[in-house]
Parts: structure tokens; C-alpha cells; sequence
């Protein structure tokens, strides 16, 4: 966006921000006054295979998806291995220094300490210590371990939230806002990149479940209102009757009467219709806006915005939001669940290079797959990018009260799942410790909440390869040996810690992710 010489923003440059914006708004569902239980519409029971849901309370469940584009290595984290475990193998296989990885007491998982004065051939330090991180968190911690079916980034990005397809070709973030998501303004709000982004295969849900679309994060609540915004606007009474008058000319027209019964045009007829002012009514305008009202840079008060009561401690908490997109995700993720506008959110890093933090770059380029240039210094930034991100998250929720008769706090009924496509290559020459790596289907993922079996490890690893193994999805059970893909296990196990019906769905049984 860009700005006068006085540093004021023009209408015609507020304007253009807001058309820009404003093109992302095109999937908006039953917009109501808040999420709730999704409704049991016939559509809804058809789409659940016409059962009844379970384990539900009458809350709605909240699912946070952070995409680790790139490969991020479990074994470069919670299930590190110190070289004197490895054998007469582990000066070329993924070990680290005994002193490099840290016990976490009374916890299965480990935490790997990482110091270098290079980020591979960029001059930048890194610096990275995964153990507060651990310490603080194991107790709604869950690594499950995990063999995917594609080294194809895209393609694995999006098996990753599908499950290979385990449900109709239905997204973990479909599946919630079909659960919870009837009631909420835009249930499902999707940040990611690449495969990530995608939508599911599923034709028959309801088009409230299907991601909105978001490409800037801090910028994109300025296209929730066709009038606030605008110095000398119409009034709300002139705009309805323009509205109101647009609408009947459209649907008088040949193109109006000949396309009348296309689900298209239907579609959009409702959303500009019914959807726009609905979202119009909520303020969302200014209740998910971090920006402050700043004069002269951001004058948002001349033009009768105030933005969210929440956005000066958004900001203290994501101070690099309007250069990282991953911190303007962030705060927007909390502005959408808070305000019960989305049961899902997807965010996380793309490919592209960001600038700022506190070595003057936050993404490096390729994200985790800058493991290809230098492993271990790639993996050690990036897993600190994504932890500090996820840490402060987690913390915002557990601020917000959720239902105060009971206690509960957001985080309560929230669950963060760190979603990665593969892991990566886990050979190097003698005792490297710059070395690059490849893809590998091997790895593992993180999850967080307090929904599920914390301070857990589902599976194990074998020191001498460091490849892990997997477990039975029922019991929990280690299953040393067991290399097979595991993807429905995961989707399954996500989806039953967040109290999902899939009845009729021939997912597994994925008891081992609930609390004992």
C-alpha cells in the first residue's frame, strides 16, 4: 500500500486496499451472530453419512492448522538422537552431539539446543533452544510418528490435512466446520500456502466448509464492509435501497433470468445478499483489524475505523505483523476465534523470504526446505520460527475465557496441529555438521491440547537409523518395525480429539489420541 509524501493514506489508495482485500471474501457461510453447534440440517446429516453426532457437549471444538512448509524433521526436535545411542553408525546417519540434546524431566520427548554464527550461506546467527518451549508445553503435547506416501511438496502438503484421502478426500478443516461451523460468520478461514491452501474433494459439503481464502492477513479485514471505510459514504438507509435496487435490476436482466437456477449464480446471490450485510452487522471491519489508528502513516480514525480492543496487545505479542506474514496470521487466527467467527485457521510460512525479527530475517528462503542448502542450522531456525509463533498463541488462548461458568479458557477446547508434507534424509557425510538433506517420507508430527493424551509419543525411533516407528492407533501400542503409512491414523486421531462424528466415515479406530 502505498502512501502520500505526507505519509497519509488517500481514499484512492484506502479504496484500492479495500477492493484488494475484499476479493479474498468469496466463500462466506450461514452468517449468524456467533459459531455454536453446527445444525442438524438434513444436508448436514447426509454429509455425516446420515448418523448421529458424538461426543459433543452443544461448544464448538477449535482447530488451529500451522503449515511447516518445507519438511520440518521430528528427528531435529522432539525425538532427537545423541550420537552415543546411534552405534557404530551415527557419525553418518542424523545424530547430534550428546550435549546438543536436552532430557526433558518427567517427558518421553527431547529438545535440541543448536548455536552457529551462519543460517547455511546467509550471515545471519542462529540461536535456538527448544526446551522452554517443551518444558512449558509437554503436558498438552503429542508426537505421533508417521510414514507419508509423497516426497511432492504440494502434494504432500495437502495429504497431510486429508489423510491421503481417508474421508471422501475431506480436509481436517472441512470436517470441523461441517462439526461446529453452521453458526459462524466464515467457519473455516485458510492462510496457508501451497498445498495447504487447497480445498478437499468432497463435493457434497455444505459451501459454509469450504477455506475463505486470506493473502494478507493484517490488511484483509478492511474488505468486510462495502461502506465503512469511506469518507462521505452513503448512509446505511441509502445503501440499502441501492442495494435493494441493484438486486431487482440483476435479477430483471437476460443474464438475471437466463442463469436464475444455476447454483453459481445462486451462490454469489446469497452471499452479496444475504452474507454481506450480515458480515456488515457484526463490525468485523474493526473487531479483526490489528492495525492502530496511527496519524498521519494510518489515520484510521478519519475514516471511522477504530480497530479491534485487542490490537495493542496483538501488536506487543506479534510486534513484526505487517512484515511477517506469519505473526499478522497469528494475531488474525486469535481475532477469529475469539470473536467466534471461525471454528478452523489455517496458517504458516510459505517459500518466500521475510525480513525482521531479531536477526533480520524471519523465513529464510524455502522455508524448512532450506535443509537442502544446510540441515541442521535450517531445521534449528525454523523449528524456533514455528515454536515461538505456536507458544504465543497458546498463550492468548489460555487468556480468554471461554465459558466462565465452567472455567474454561479457549485453549481448553482449542488444538494447534503442526502439519508438515515429508521429513527429510537422514544420511551426512562423517561427523558433518553442515550437511544438506533431501526428502524422506519418515517423520512425525506435533499436535498440542489439552484434548489429547499429553506428554506423549505414539511410535518410537530406532537410535541406530533414526528412522521411526509406528503404533497401533487404538491402544497406543509401539509397534517397532511397522514402516507403513500411517496418514488416516493421524486424520482419525485429530478428528476424535476434537469430538468429530465420523461414523460411517471407515476411519480407524484412533482412541490412543484421547486422554487415558
Amino acid at each position: 500500500m502505498s502512501l502520500r509524501k505526507d505519509g497519509r493514506l488517500s481514499r484512492r489508495e484506502l479504496m484500492k486496499a479495500l477492493s484488494m482485500c475484499g476479493a479474498g471474501a468469496t466463500v462466506l457461510g450461514p452468517l449468524l451472530t456467533g459459531c455454536r453447534e453446527s445444525l442438524e440440517s438434513p444436508a448436514s446429516r447426509e454429509a455425516q453419512g446420515g448418523v448421529r453426532r458424538a461426543r459433543l457437549d452443544g461448544k464448538p471444538r477449535f482447530l488451529i492448522v500451522v503449515g511447516a512448509a518445507g519438511g520440518a524433521s521430528i528427528v531435529d526436535s522432539f525425538l532427537a538422537v545423541r550420537a552415543s545411542e546411534a552405534g557404530v553408525d551415527a557419525a553418518r546417519v542424523n545424530t547430534f552431539a550428546d550435549e546438543q540434546v536436552l532430557n526433558v524431566p518427567g517427558s518421553p520427548f527431547r529438545a535440541v539446543r543448536v548455536s552457529s554464527p551462519r543460517l547455511g550461506d546467509i550471515p545471519v546467527p542462529v540461536v535456538a533452544d527448544q526446551l522452554p518451549f517443551v518444558t512449558k508445553h509437554k503436558d498438552s503435547m503429542l508426537v505421533a510418528t508417521t510414514v507419508g506416501t509423497s516426497v511432492n511438496h504440494a502434494i504432500a502438503q495437502k495429504r497431510s490435512l486429508t489423510g491421503n484421502a481417508a474421508w471422501r478426500g475431506r480436509t481436517l478443516q472441512e470436517c470441523v466446520a461441517l462439526q461446529y461451523g453452521a453458526g459462524c460468520p466464515i467457519p473455516n478461514v485458510n492462510m496457508g500456502a501451497g498445498g495447504y491452501a487447497e480445498r478437499g474433494t468432497d463435493v457434497s459439503l455444505p459451501s459454509h466448509c469450504y477455506g475463505e481464502v486470506v493473502t494478507h492477513a493484517s490488511l484483509w479485514p478492511l474488505g468486510l464492509d462495502g461502506r465503512k471505510g469511506l469518507k462521505g459514504a452513503p448512509s446505511e438507509a441509502v445503501m440499502a435501497m441501492a442495494r435493494r435496487t441493484r438486486n431487482t435490476l440483476d435479477a430483471r436482466s437476460v443474464f438475471g433470468q437466463t442463469f436464475e437456477d444455476a447454483p453459481a449464480l445462486r451462490r454469489w446471490n446469497d452471499q452479496r445478499i444475504v452474507g454481506q450485510p450480515a458480515l456488515e452487522m457484526q463490525d468485523l471491519i474493526n473487531r479483526l483489524s490489528v492495525l492502530p489508528d496511527a496519524p498521519p502513516r494510518l489515520p484510521l480514525s478519519e475514516f471511522g475505523l477504530t480497530g479491534s480492543p485487542d490490537g495493542a496487545r496483538l501488536r506487543a505479542a506479534f510486534p513484526d505483523y505487517l512484515t511477517d506474514p506469519v505473526e499478522g496470521q497469528a494475531a488474525l487466527a486469535y481475532l477469529l476465534l475469539k470473536n467466534r467467527v471461525s471454528v478452523t485457521v489455517t496458517l504458516g510460512p510459505s517459500f518466500n523470504v521475510s525480513v525482521g525479527g531479531d536477526f533480520g530475517i524471519a523465513n529464510p528462503p524455502l522455508a524448512f526446505d532450506f535443509s537442502h542448502n544446510d540441515h541442521r542450522t535450517g531445521q534449528a531456525f525454523m523449528w524456533a520460527r514455528v515454536l515461538r509463533i505456536v507458544d504465543k498463541l497458546i498463550d492468548l488462548l489460555k487468556s480468554e475465557p471461554f465459558d466462565v461458568s465452567t472455567g474454561e479458557s479457549l485453549w481448553d477446547r482449542t488444538l494447534i496441529y503442526v502439519a508438515t508434507e515429508f521429513g527429510r534424509t537422514r544420511s551426512r557425510v562423517a561427523n558433518a555438521t553442515a550437511f544438506g538433506s533431501g526428502h524422506d517420507l519418515n517423520n512425525g508430527f506435533l499436535l498440542l491440547s489439552p484434548m489429547l493424551r499429553g506428554n506423549t509419543v505414539l511410535g518410537g525411533i530406532d537410535p541406530r537409523t533414526t528412522l521411526t516407528y509406528g503404533f497401533d492407533a487404538r491402544t497406543g501400542t509401539p509397534l517397532p518395525g511397522k514402516l507403513e503409512s500411517n496418514e488416516a491414523d493421524i486424520f482419525s486421531g485429530i478428528l476424535t480429539a476434537l469430538g468429530v462424528d465420523t461414523s460411517g466415515s471407515g476411519l480407524p479406530d484412533a482412541s490412543a489420541f484421547l486422554p487415558g
